[in-house]
């Protein structure tokens, strides 16, 4: 259900193609929902036959046709439905933090490397998310876009990503730290 209703929350403003909506999605949602290039293509054909989503076709003459997905005033409807509900609560399922957890029969030098890893993917998408921010942005401060900007929800959900990785690399050297400290050799 989540999906549907970040694919509306996602289409709400403008038509888009399913190619350019993956796309906007790992560069903006994905900070908080993941999914799939298939699953999002299924969902929107899901969308489009409970009426929620209309798509047109354009004809390009150098690529293949293309569908153009737009919200419906059903989608609308139940795009607001949803924002009336009281979400389910956040749940972490983190494979590192299991490694971390089972730390007493790990092998060290692997999980640095993980934990290594997890702050360099944290550190991308970090810059991501804020190259995405500076464009909303635009040469607005931050005070001056929540006075005038029209797209406060994706402003909002940047910083919350934002947060989070930054919480992952801090997380992530503190754990590089500590197991220095037990572990020097390893």
């Amino acid at each position: 259900m989540a999906l549907r209703n970040a694919l509306l929350a996602a289409l709400i403003d403008h038509e888009s193609s399913g190619y350019d909506l993956a796309k906007r999605f790992r560069g903006s949602v994905a900070n908080f929902w993941t999914t799939t290039p298939q699953q999002l293509y299924r969902e929107l054909e899901r969308l489009e036959a409970d009426g929620l989503l209309s798509a047109r076709l354009v004809k390009q003459s150098t690529r293949p046709d293309k569908r153009l997905y737009s919200v419906t005033d059903a989608g609308r409807a139940a795009l607001r439905d949803f924002t009336r509900r009281d979400p389910k609560p956040t749940t972490i399922r983190d494979e590192l933090l299991i490694q971390v957890e089972a730390l007493a029969h790990a092998d060290v030098p692997s999980l640095k490397a993980s934990i290594q890893s997890s702050i360099e993917a944290s550190r991308n998408r970090l810059a991501g998310y804020e190259r995405t921010l500076a464009e909303i942005l635009g040469d607005r401060t931050d005070d001056e876009f929540i006075a005038t900007g029209s797209r406060i929800g994706p402003y909002l959900t940047l910083h919350r990503g934002i947060a989070f990785e930054k919480e992952n690399i801090a997380w992530g050297q503190r754990a590089l730290d500590v197991l220095a400290r037990r572990h020097p050799g390893g």
